[in-house]
Protein backbone atom coordinates (compact mmCIF):
# COMPACT_ATOMS: atom_id res chain seq x y z
CA UNK A 1 0.00 0.00 0.00
CA UNK A 2 2.80 2.40 0.88
CA UNK A 3 4.53 1.63 -2.39
CA UNK A 4 1.29 2.25 -4.29
CA UNK A 5 0.77 5.56 -2.51
CA UNK A 6 4.33 6.63 -3.29
CA UNK A 7 3.87 5.74 -6.96
CA UNK A 8 0.63 7.77 -7.11
CA UNK A 9 2.36 10.71 -5.45
CA UNK A 10 5.17 10.63 -7.99
CA UNK A 11 2.59 10.50 -10.76
CA UNK A 12 0.80 13.51 -9.30
CA UNK A 13 4.07 15.45 -9.14
CA UNK A 14 4.80 14.48 -12.75
CA UNK A 15 1.35 15.68 -13.81
CA UNK A 16 1.95 18.99 -12.03
CA UNK A 17 5.34 19.39 -13.69
CA UNK A 18 3.76 18.59 -17.08
CA UNK A 19 1.03 21.19 -16.53
CA UNK A 20 3.47 23.92 -15.48
CA UNK A 21 5.77 23.08 -18.37
CA UNK A 22 2.91 23.33 -20.85
CA UNK A 23 1.92 26.73 -19.45
CA UNK A 24 5.53 27.76 -19.93
CA UNK A 25 5.47 26.60 -23.53
CA UNK A 26 2.48 28.85 -24.13
CA UNK A 27 4.54 31.72 -22.69
CA UNK A 28 7.32 30.83 -25.13
CA UNK A 29 4.75 31.05 -27.91
CA UNK A 30 3.69 34.53 -26.78
CA UNK A 31 7.32 35.71 -26.97
CA UNK A 32 7.44 34.55 -30.59
CA UNK A 33 4.21 36.36 -31.42
CA UNK A 34 5.74 39.62 -30.16
CA UNK A 35 8.96 38.77 -32.00
CA UNK A 36 6.93 38.47 -35.20
CA UNK A 37 5.54 41.97 -34.56
CA UNK A 38 9.07 43.35 -34.12
CA UNK A 39 10.24 41.61 -37.29
CA UNK A 40 7.41 43.29 -39.21
CA UNK A 41 8.51 46.63 -37.80
CA UNK A 42 12.04 45.99 -39.08
CA UNK A 43 10.62 44.98 -42.47
CA UNK A 44 8.99 48.38 -42.80
CA UNK A 45 11.96 50.46 -41.69
CA UNK A 46 12.06 50.37 -37.89
CA UNK A 47 15.38 49.92 -36.05
CA UNK A 48 13.84 48.12 -33.07
CA UNK A 49 15.83 45.32 -31.41
CA UNK A 50 14.26 42.35 -33.16
CA UNK A 51 15.19 39.38 -31.00
CA UNK A 52 13.76 37.56 -27.99
CA UNK A 53 15.10 40.15 -25.54
CA UNK A 54 13.67 42.91 -27.69
CA UNK A 55 10.33 41.12 -27.56
CA UNK A 56 10.51 40.99 -23.76
CA UNK A 57 11.33 44.72 -23.61
CA UNK A 58 8.37 45.43 -25.88
CA UNK A 59 6.08 43.41 -23.60
CA UNK A 60 7.29 45.27 -20.51
CA UNK A 61 6.84 48.72 -22.04
CA UNK A 62 3.40 49.28 -20.44
CA UNK A 63 2.05 48.97 -16.91
CA UNK A 64 0.02 45.87 -17.80
CA UNK A 65 3.04 44.56 -19.69
CA UNK A 66 5.14 44.75 -16.54
CA UNK A 67 2.73 42.38 -14.81
CA UNK A 68 2.65 40.13 -17.86
CA UNK A 69 6.47 40.15 -17.96
CA UNK A 70 6.64 38.63 -14.47
CA UNK A 71 4.22 35.90 -15.58
CA UNK A 72 6.27 35.29 -18.71
CA UNK A 73 9.53 35.17 -16.77
CA UNK A 74 8.15 32.51 -14.44
CA UNK A 75 6.57 30.63 -17.33
CA UNK A 76 9.79 30.55 -19.35
CA UNK A 77 11.76 29.21 -16.40
CA UNK A 78 9.09 26.53 -15.88
CA UNK A 79 9.25 25.63 -19.57
CA UNK A 80 13.02 25.33 -19.33
CA UNK A 81 12.75 23.07 -16.27
CA UNK A 82 10.20 20.93 -18.11
CA UNK A 83 12.69 20.58 -20.96
CA UNK A 84 15.33 19.42 -18.47
CA UNK A 85 12.87 16.84 -17.18
CA UNK A 86 12.22 15.68 -20.75
CA UNK A 87 15.97 15.49 -21.33
CA UNK A 88 16.34 13.28 -18.26
CA UNK A 89 13.43 10.86 -18.61
CA UNK A 90 11.25 11.92 -21.54
CA UNK A 91 10.61 10.87 -25.15
CA UNK A 92 9.73 7.30 -24.18
CA UNK A 93 7.64 6.97 -27.35
CA UNK A 94 10.86 6.73 -29.41
CA UNK A 95 14.01 4.71 -28.83
CA UNK A 96 17.67 4.42 -29.74
CA UNK A 97 19.53 7.28 -31.37
CA UNK A 98 16.34 9.23 -32.07
CA UNK A 99 15.48 9.35 -28.37
CA UNK A 100 19.04 10.41 -27.52
CA UNK A 101 18.92 13.25 -30.06
CA UNK A 102 15.56 14.45 -28.78
CA UNK A 103 16.79 14.40 -25.18
CA UNK A 104 19.93 16.36 -26.10
CA UNK A 105 17.79 18.86 -27.99
CA UNK A 106 15.47 19.25 -24.99
CA UNK A 107 18.44 19.91 -22.70
CA UNK A 108 19.84 22.56 -25.04
CA UNK A 109 16.40 24.15 -25.38
CA UNK A 110 16.08 24.19 -21.60
CA UNK A 111 19.32 26.17 -21.25
CA UNK A 112 18.21 28.72 -23.87
CA UNK A 113 14.71 29.17 -22.46
CA UNK A 114 15.84 29.51 -18.83
CA UNK A 115 18.39 32.12 -19.90
CA UNK A 116 15.54 33.96 -21.65
CA UNK A 117 13.44 33.66 -18.49
CA UNK A 118 16.17 35.24 -16.38
CA UNK A 119 16.45 38.03 -18.96
CA UNK A 120 12.74 38.63 -18.46
CA UNK A 121 13.27 38.81 -14.70
CA UNK A 122 16.09 41.34 -15.20
CA UNK A 123 13.91 43.52 -17.45
CA UNK A 124 10.98 43.26 -15.02
CA UNK A 125 13.15 44.37 -12.10
CA UNK A 126 14.77 47.17 -14.10
CA UNK A 127 18.28 45.73 -13.83
CA UNK A 128 18.83 45.63 -17.58
CA UNK A 129 18.25 43.22 -20.44
CA UNK A 130 21.69 41.72 -20.59
CA UNK A 131 22.38 43.15 -24.06
CA UNK A 132 21.05 42.23 -27.48
CA UNK A 133 21.59 38.93 -29.27
CA UNK A 134 24.11 40.72 -31.50
CA UNK A 135 26.20 41.81 -28.52
CA UNK A 136 26.06 38.33 -26.99
CA UNK A 137 27.07 36.70 -30.26
CA UNK A 138 29.92 39.14 -30.84
CA UNK A 139 31.27 38.65 -27.31
CA UNK A 140 31.11 34.88 -27.75
CA UNK A 141 32.90 35.11 -31.11
CA UNK A 142 35.58 37.40 -29.70
CA UNK A 143 36.33 34.90 -26.91
CA UNK A 144 36.60 32.05 -29.40
CA UNK A 145 38.93 34.06 -31.65
CA UNK A 146 41.28 34.62 -28.71
CA UNK A 147 41.78 30.87 -28.32
CA UNK A 148 44.35 28.79 -30.26
CA UNK A 149 42.89 27.97 -33.68
CA UNK A 150 40.21 30.55 -32.90
CA UNK A 151 39.14 31.01 -36.53
CA UNK A 152 38.64 27.26 -36.91
CA UNK A 153 36.59 27.13 -33.71
CA UNK A 154 34.33 29.96 -34.90
CA UNK A 155 33.81 28.24 -38.25
CA UNK A 156 33.01 24.96 -36.46
CA UNK A 157 30.49 26.86 -34.31
CA UNK A 158 28.97 28.32 -37.49
CA UNK A 159 28.69 24.81 -38.95
CA UNK A 160 26.93 23.65 -35.77
CA UNK A 161 24.41 26.51 -36.01
CA UNK A 162 23.89 25.68 -39.69
CA UNK A 163 23.24 22.07 -38.70
CA UNK A 164 20.55 23.23 -36.28
CA UNK A 165 19.08 25.44 -39.03
CA UNK A 166 18.93 22.53 -41.46
CA UNK A 167 17.42 20.26 -38.80
CA UNK A 168 14.74 22.87 -38.12
CA UNK A 169 13.94 23.15 -41.82
CA UNK A 170 13.78 19.37 -42.24
CA UNK A 171 11.58 19.15 -39.15
CA UNK A 172 9.17 21.56 -40.78
CA UNK A 173 9.19 20.02 -44.26
CA UNK A 174 8.84 16.42 -43.07
CA UNK A 175 6.48 17.32 -40.19
CA UNK A 176 8.74 15.50 -37.72
CA UNK A 177 7.42 17.67 -34.88
CA UNK A 178 4.19 15.65 -35.08
CA UNK A 179 6.07 12.68 -33.57
CA UNK A 180 6.00 14.46 -30.21
CA UNK A 181 2.31 15.38 -30.32
CA UNK A 182 -0.84 13.42 -29.53
CA UNK A 183 -3.62 15.26 -31.32
CA UNK A 184 -6.34 12.64 -30.87
CA UNK A 185 -8.32 14.95 -28.57
CA UNK A 186 -8.12 17.94 -30.91
CA UNK A 187 -10.88 18.74 -33.42
CA UNK A 188 -10.13 17.87 -37.04
CA UNK A 189 -9.60 21.43 -38.24
CA UNK A 190 -7.40 22.22 -35.24
CA UNK A 191 -5.14 19.29 -36.15
CA UNK A 192 -4.64 20.69 -39.63
CA UNK A 193 -3.92 24.17 -38.29
CA UNK A 194 -1.37 22.89 -35.77
CA UNK A 195 0.37 21.00 -38.58
CA UNK A 196 0.47 24.00 -40.92
CA UNK A 197 1.58 26.38 -38.18
CA UNK A 198 4.33 24.01 -37.09
CA UNK A 199 5.62 23.64 -40.65
CA UNK A 200 5.71 27.39 -41.26
CA UNK A 201 7.26 28.10 -37.86
CA UNK A 202 10.10 25.59 -38.10
CA UNK A 203 10.90 26.66 -41.66
CA UNK A 204 11.08 30.33 -40.61
CA UNK A 205 13.36 29.52 -37.69
CA UNK A 206 15.55 27.47 -40.01
CA UNK A 207 15.96 30.37 -42.44
CA UNK A 208 16.94 32.82 -39.71
CA UNK A 209 19.36 30.39 -38.04
CA UNK A 210 21.01 29.78 -41.41
CA UNK A 211 21.64 33.53 -41.74
CA UNK A 212 23.10 33.59 -38.20
CA UNK A 213 25.42 30.74 -39.24
CA UNK A 214 26.55 32.63 -42.35
CA UNK A 215 27.30 35.77 -40.31
CA UNK A 216 29.25 33.71 -37.78
CA UNK A 217 31.26 31.96 -40.50
CA UNK A 218 32.03 35.33 -42.12
CA UNK A 219 33.31 36.61 -38.77
CA UNK A 220 35.51 33.52 -38.45
CA UNK A 221 37.02 33.83 -41.91
CA UNK A 222 37.76 37.52 -41.32
CA UNK A 223 38.80 37.12 -37.64
CA UNK A 224 36.41 39.99 -36.86
CA UNK A 225 33.84 39.38 -34.09
CA UNK A 226 31.93 42.49 -35.15
CA UNK A 227 30.86 40.66 -38.30
CA UNK A 228 28.94 38.14 -36.21
CA UNK A 229 25.38 38.71 -35.13
CA UNK A 230 22.39 37.10 -33.53
CA UNK A 231 18.73 37.01 -34.42
CA UNK A 232 18.47 40.81 -34.63
CA UNK A 233 21.34 41.04 -37.15
CA UNK A 234 19.97 38.11 -39.15
CA UNK A 235 16.56 39.76 -39.56
CA UNK A 236 18.08 43.12 -40.46
CA UNK A 237 20.42 41.42 -42.94
CA UNK A 238 17.42 39.81 -44.56
CA UNK A 239 15.62 43.16 -44.66
CA UNK A 240 18.57 44.68 -46.53
CA UNK A 241 18.32 42.23 -49.43
CA UNK A 242 16.39 42.78 -52.69
CA UNK A 243 12.72 42.27 -51.89
CA UNK A 244 13.83 42.30 -48.23
CA UNK A 245 10.53 43.72 -47.03
CA UNK A 246 8.62 40.85 -48.59
CA UNK A 247 11.11 38.22 -47.40
CA UNK A 248 11.18 39.52 -43.84
CA UNK A 249 7.40 39.81 -43.76
CA UNK A 250 7.16 36.14 -44.72
CA UNK A 251 9.65 35.22 -41.96
CA UNK A 252 7.68 37.35 -39.48
CA UNK A 253 4.54 35.43 -40.39
CA UNK A 254 6.54 32.25 -39.83
CA UNK A 255 7.49 33.42 -36.34
CA UNK A 256 3.85 34.23 -35.65
CA UNK A 257 2.93 30.76 -36.89
CA UNK A 258 5.48 29.19 -34.54
CA UNK A 259 4.10 31.23 -31.65
CA UNK A 260 0.58 30.03 -32.38
CA UNK A 261 1.87 26.47 -32.86
CA UNK A 262 3.35 26.55 -29.34
CA UNK A 263 -0.14 26.98 -27.91
CA UNK A 264 -1.39 23.90 -29.75
CA UNK A 265 1.76 21.91 -28.96
CA UNK A 266 1.49 22.83 -25.27
CA UNK A 267 -1.91 21.15 -25.23
CA UNK A 268 -1.05 18.12 -27.36
CA UNK A 269 2.57 17.33 -26.39
CA UNK A 270 3.09 13.74 -25.36
CA UNK A 271 4.22 12.92 -21.83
Amino acid sequence: MNRTAATAQRGEKTDTAQLLGRVGMACYGLVHLVLAYLALQVAFGSSEQADQKGALQEIGSTAFGQVLLWVLALGLVLFGLWQFMMAAVGYTWVSGGKRTRKRIGAGARGVVVIALGFSAFKIATGSGSGGSSNQTQQEFTAKLLQLPFGRVLVIIAAAAVLGVAIASGVKGVKKKFLEDLDMTDLPGKTKRWVTWLGQAGYLAKGVVLAIVAILLAYAGFNADPNKAGGLDAALKTLAGQPFGTVLLSVVALGFAAFGAYCFGAAWAHKR
